[in-house]
């Protein structure tokens, strides 16, 4: 039998596997977005994760081309797929709690065209169990099939990194798994195919879920860990990236440095393995300890900024300060759990007029998430601050001078400005 893969979620993660499986194989990208799906038949990407040349390179204009990557928003066009492969988002509540919404509905999706001999494949990012004991009964009960008999499971962390053209999804070693040994094999001979980094077979589908929930777990403790280093050393009146800079110089110290712990992964990923360690009687403190640390910086950073400007003589309530960048990473468009939005409100709190400026976000979605008003323009005026929120490539043409006013002050989060700025973290 031939294979045909459907691509459950055309976002960050979806849409590049999906164009790279198209080099090789039948792929029907599904997303319900409609816009999202139009915008992509026309060969434009709004994350610009692929580029309009390499996406049109593989479009085809019916789902039953022997290769190459159709989009659509029809069910329909998926019924044929024997590999159904969900890349759909794994966020948390407002309480920091596990949303497996988008998990389940995808599921549900899923199991309405399921077929006897069809492997589904999940990539989103959760904690142990997930796959087996939520997203497997509900494909069960929506297909009448009973698992592992009639259809089988997969579970292949994503590892996209948002922005990353060097470290694109082909270049990163893949882990796979699978529902039986056999399947396993399936599943990690698929990948196989088009990864060129190679892959790795789990053992099970839980090992596959466990090793992506502490990845990103691990960053997390390690930018928490400096970033209580950088609150101690601006007590001490220390520079904390010389400080890091000297400390590795040391082969073995881990180049970790401080800053906002937002995105899709790293800030989110930690809550699902607490979570579920939480279920089972454990309370895990390190994990937790580093999430509240982290999530705290926002806050920080605010703080840092008025005691600058108190300092400078800047009168704090009506000040009029420009934060310059609104993704939660450089050069690139995700706005997903951006920690940038902490720093705003945080000074907002404090009086401040803050006005964000960021060429790579788009306002409408920041409008729309956060209630937040955003340009794409840099704007004319001067100001009592500026913050260096987001290190895009844009900025380092800046003339900070001409933006802000004479007792001005500039604040670098990214510490990438070096001696410019008047306070760093």
């Amino acid at each position: 039998m031939s294979v045909k893969i459907a691509i459950i979620g055309l976002g960050y993660v979806g849409l590049p596997l999906a164009r790279l499986f198209a080099t090789q194989y039948a792929v029907v990208g599904f997303d319900i977005n409609q816009d999202r799906i139009a915008a992509l038949n026309s060969g434009c990407d709004a994350t610009l994760e692929v580029d309009e040349a390499t996406l049109k390179a593989v479009l085809v204009d019916s789902p039953s081309a022997e290769k190459g990557l159709f989009c659509s928003s029809n069910l329909d066009d998926i019924k044929q797929c024997n590999y159904y492969i969900v890349t759909v988002p794994t966020p948390v509540d407002k309480n920091n709690r596990p949303d497996l919404t988008p998990l389940y509905k995808a599921s549900e999706t899923v199991g309405k065209v399921l077929k006897k001999g069809d492997i589904v494949i999940y990539e989103s990012t959760v904690y142990p169990g997930v796959t087996e004991e939520e997203c497997i009964p509900v494909l069960e009960k929506i297909s009448g099939l009973q698992f592992n008999v009639d259809f089988f499971a997969g579970y292949s962390p994503e590892r996209i990194n948002p922005g990353d053209k060097e470290h694109t999804v082909e270049k990163i070693l893949k882990v796979t798994s699978g529902s039986t040994p056999e399947i396993g094999q399936k599943v990690n001979d698929l990948y196989r195919s088009v990864i060129t980094a190679g892959t790795h077979l789990a053992p099970s589908i839980k090992v596959a879920e466990a090793a992506k929930v502490i990845e990103n777990s691990q960053r997390d403790i390690n930018i928490a860990f400096v970033n209580e280093l950088a609150k101690i050393f601006n007590l001490l009146e220390i520079d904390t990236h010389a400080v890091l800079e000297a400390a590795g110089t040391k082969w073995n110290f881990l180049p970790f440095k401080p800053g906002l712990v937002g995105g899709h992964c790293i800030g989110v990923d930690p809550y699902y393995l607490a979570q579920k360690a939480q279920e089972k009687g454990y309370h895990p403190e390190i994990i937790l300890a580093g999430r509240r640390l982290n999530d705290s910086m926002g806050e920080y950073v605010a703080a840092q900024v008025v005691k600058l400007m108190i300092k400078k003589g800047v009168t704090i309530n009506g000040a009029k300060l420009l934060m310059l960048g609104f993704t939660f990473k450089e050069n690139c468009p995700d706005v997903r759990n951006t920690k940038i939005v902490d720093v705003v409100m945080a000074l907002a709190d404090y009086g401040i007029e803050v006005t964000i400026f960021d060429p790579w976000a788009n306002p409408e979605e920041v409008m729309h998430e956060y209630h937040l008003k955003m340009t794409n323009q840099l704007p004319s005026a001067t100001y009592d601050a500026l913050v260096l929120g987001v290190a895009h490539k844009e900025f380092e043409a800046l003339d900070f001078a001409q933006l802000k006013k004479p007792n001005g002050v500039l604040f670098d989060v990214k510490g990438i400005l070096k001696d410019k700025a008047d306070g760093k973290l």
